[in-house]
């Protein structure tokens, strides 16, 4: 299984009932190809830096999901015409977050230089 992010604009135009509406939508139609939501992670109303088909704002989701490789096409191919999505974008998720290191490299020269 692999990891992927689809990011969701929703017509910022809809009531409540109508947004959430749409997110089940899409929801159900990445479940549909098996793919298992782990994280919805809901932006809220935000204003377009440019005109989007005559709207100004939209409400941005992004939902994390595991799927087989062959999903993401699926998904995208059937979410192109759902309506009231204004974009998608679907991206590989597969970032691990490292920890830097500790550069010991400046305490081993001022303990070098003590000891001299």
């Amino acid at each position: 299984m692999n990891k992927y992010e689809l990011a969701v604009v929703i017509s910022g135009k809809l009531e409540e009932d109508e947004k959430n509406a749409v997110l089940d939508k899409v929801k159900a139609l990445v479940e549909r190809f098996d793919g298992k939501i782990t994280a919805i992670d809901e932006q809220g109303k935000k204003k377009f830096a440019y005109e989007v088909e005559k709207m100004k704002e939209g409400y941005y989701f992004f939902i994390k999901f595991e799927s087989e490789a062959t999903a993401p096409a699926e998904i995208e191919k059937r979410i192109r015409i759902m309506d009231n999505v204004v974009r998608y974008l679907i991206v590989v998720d597969d970032i691990e977050v490292v920890e830097p290191k500790e550069e010991k490299a400046p305490e081993a020269a001022e303990t070098a230089e003590a000891t001299e």
